[in-house]
């Protein structure tokens, strides 16, 4: 009676992981496909080298990447959903702005503002993903750290472009990195790596962290 019990029950999951990955791919694909685009129109307008696509696609593939490892976190269900499907358009262009360290463009004014307007529209879409799960029924643990580290990296990636501009000096860097010696302090004493309970101080500090290295990108902000 166990066996018989259990085998439908194994497959069911075996058949949900499986269209939830083919979702998820064929999500990461679309997301590509739009990530492509733009990088294409930012190389035009802007005049960047062709290493610029390249690093947008390697950061985007490492997100992706880390998506696959941590799939089985959004079981039961079969469905990549609305939400995540927001938060990897998100991640492209935020790969689409990690592809700017390095590059020195013609104009580099106009490219600030630029990226002034993208990075705030990638933060302020932030507000949408965790309310579009919920409404659909699809909240998980996975979407949670999905959103969170999408965040993590949303303070990575303008920490590093202060510091190009010369905006302030490599102490920056710090705000961005916080992140990644909190997770390998963790390894270290385990207790930091316990489920931390909702907190709106801990996302207050995150929009005052996103906001600020985001204005200091202005064109019109000194060093």
């Amino acid at each position: 009676m166990a066996n018989s019990s259990t085998h439908p029950r194994t497959r069911a999951l075996t058949t949900h992981a499986a269209a939830l990955r083919r979702d998820a791919w064929r999500e990461a694909a679309l997301c590509y496909g739009a990530l492509l685009l733009l990088i294409a129109l930012t190389r035009m307008l802007a005049g960047f080298s062709p290493w610029f696509g390249l690093k947008a696609t390697l950061i985007f593939a490492a997100g992706c990447a880390c998506v696959r490892i941590g799939l089985a976190m959004h079981a039961p269900h079969a469905r990549f959903g609305a939400a995540n499907r927001l938060t990897l358009f998100r991640l492209a262009l935020i790969a689409l702005l990690g592809a700017l360290f390095g590059e020195t463009p013609d104009d580099t004014q106009a490219v600030l503002w630029a990226t002034i307007v993208l990075a705030t529209f990638t933060a302020v879409l932030d507000a949408f993903d965790g309310p579009l799960a919920r409404a659909a029924g699809m909240a998980s643990a996975f979407g949670a750290r999905f959103d969170m580290e999408s965040d993590a990296v949303l303070v990575v990636v303008p920490s590093a472009l202060v510091l190009q501009y010369d905006k302030a000096g490599a102490w920056v860097l710090a705000t961005g990195l916080m992140r990644y010696a909190f997770v390998l302090a963790a390894h270290a004493w385990p207790w930091l790596a316990a489920p931390l309970g909702p907190s709106l101080r801990r996302k207050a500090v995150c929009v005052a962290q996103i906001t600020c290295l985001i204005v200091c990108l202005g064109p019109i902000i000194s060093r």
